[in-house]
């Protein structure tokens, strides 16, 4: 399919539900570019770290809930195509959310559905998911021929929300509007793992758990391989499915060529999750582990912290709660070889991807070493109970009469250091280091890294030399 850039974009109006998150926005600016005459990003949240990009090039940023009939039709009265990319519970602890998942990726798309009949919009572009059809099984080089994965048999209730949305939009292709003469025709992407500058669901995670020495091990063996998308290839094909909605076009015999149909999208470069990850941890200095844990033994630690955040479902929204260390359906994702073809998306809507893995991931990495250089780094999380646990340790031991454990904690400093004054001793040369170190580390930060110079004070005052050793690093870079 050979369209100019600008085929049924220039002079309409799109809404992008999701549109403040990093698809969406990466989605919103690039029809600006194409010469959209309006754009609306409608999100539930009022800002994100894309809003401000998004208000510069003119697009309307309308606060919404999908979940609400009415404020979907608010956003999308006079419309002429919608992307559909809102959802819920793709990973982490929203994933065991399982009441807003549905009301978001189950109640939320009939409200879309429902609103584009309702109100004459004959395009819907719908962004689904890989996980239509897997569900855990391997999969080599499928296409668009696999049945949908049993909705009962999902293990996770996001593939299986989005099995049932995907259904539900491409069966109403082609149903007449309700109001006015012609039809909604409607087509699904399914997206492979999503990766960019800014992505912020997955990498962030995955960066911080290789900071703090959580990465424990790898799951699977290394044939394992699945694909990764880059966000310009997404947000490219997302374009061409929209312009493969339209029947005004002489190369496409005037057909709807996208019209009741699903994609697979992906870079085209199936790889090792692992191995795909390495190179931008390694370039943050972060390591893999080299210890691999089977997926039978990953999926059994993945349902124990199932079962742990299950119990806590009514805190799952609070912030100061962490993300679970891994779910069953995320062991299935890294561990089990599942990889798609988009041959039937370069044939039918001209999708070729127009970023190598390669580039994607050295703009990637180019955006996390500045990220990294923009912030406050630290050690893993056991320097932090080591240097915190045994600095309290032992002025408890010192300082604090026998009562309870702390005869306990007397006793260990006894049986080290023979006597009390030798203890109370190395504990105020520990203190007086810690504060030494600190002073140096601000005095030092002033001139390397003087944004975060008060952080680097008290983060040295409690770390003592593991922090400082970070920030002599990067004084030396």
């Amino acid at each position: 399919m050979q369209l100019s850039e600008t085929e049924g974009i220039e002079g309409k109006t799109f809404v992008v539900t999701g549109g403040l998150g990093f698809v969406g926005s990466a989605l919103c600016l690039e029809l600006i570019r194409r010469d959209a005459r309006e754009v609306r990003a409608f999100d539930l949240r009022p800002s994100s770290p894309f809003s401000l990009a998004l208000h510069d090039k003119g697009v309307l940023c309308i606060q919404g809930d999908v979940r609400r009939k009415e404020d979907v039709e608010k956003a999308l009265r006079g419309a002429d195509c919608v992307f559909h990319l809102a959802a819920f519970g793709m990973s982490g602890k929203e994933m065991l959310q399982f009441g807003r998942v549905d009301e978001v990726n189950i109640n939320g798309t009939c409200h879309v559905l429902d609103a584009c009949l309702d109100l004459g919009i004959t395009r819907l572009v719908y962004c689904s998911t890989y996980n239509v059809v897997f569900g855990g099984q391997q999969i080599i080089n499928g296409n668009e021929t696999l049945p949908y994965f049993p909705i009962d048999q999902h293990a996770d209730p996001y593939g299986r929300s989005k099995s049932i949305a995907e259904q539900l939009v491409l069966k109403n292709n082609a149903r007449p509007l309700k109001n006015k003469s012609g039809n909604l025709y409607t087509c699904a992407l399914r997206p492979a793992a999503i990766y960019g500058p800014a992505e912020d669901r997955h990498l962030p995670r995955i960066v911080t758990m290789a900071k703090m020495g959580l990465l424990l091990f790898r799951i699977g063996d290394q044939t394992v391989k699945s694909d990764w998308l880059f966000v310009d290839n997404l947000v490219l094909a997302l374009i061409l499915a929209s312009m493969g909605l339209l029947d005004d076009i002489p190369s496409q015999a005037k057909r709807r060529v996208a019209a009741g149909q699903a994609y697979f999208i992906s870079d085209g470069s199936p790889v090792n999750s692992f191995e795909f990850l390495q190179p931008l941890l390694r370039s943050l200095d972060y390591e893999l582990p080299q210890t691999t844990l089977t997926v039978d033994r990953a999926l059994a630690l993945g349902r124990i912290c199932s079962a742990v955040y299950t119990i806590l479902y009514p805190l799952l929204n609070r912030w100061w709660l962490p993300q679970p260390f891994i779910l069953p359906s995320e062991v299935h994702k890294v561990g089990v070889t599942h990889y798609f073809s988009y041959l039937k998306a370069k044939q039918e809507i001209g999708y070729v991807p127009m970023v190598s893995s390669r580039e994607g991931m050295a703009l990637t990495i180019s955006y996390w070493q500045q990220r990294k250089r923009a912030t406050l780094d630290g050690p893993t999380i056991f320097a932090w109970l080591f240097c915190v646990i045994g600095m309290i340790s032992l002025f408890c031991g010192a300082f604090l009469p026998d009562i309870g454990i702390l005869f306990f904690l007397r006793a260990t400093c006894l049986f080290v250091f023979r006597s009390m004054l030798v203890t109370r001793l190395v504990f105020l040369l520990a203190t007086t280091a810690h504060i030494a170190e600190a002073i140096y580390a601000w005095h030092l930060a002033q001139r390397v890294d003087p944004s975060n110079a008060i952080g680097w004070f008290w983060q040295t005052f409690a770390l003592g030399f593991f922090s400082l050793r970070l920030l002599l690093k990067r004084a030396r870079t």
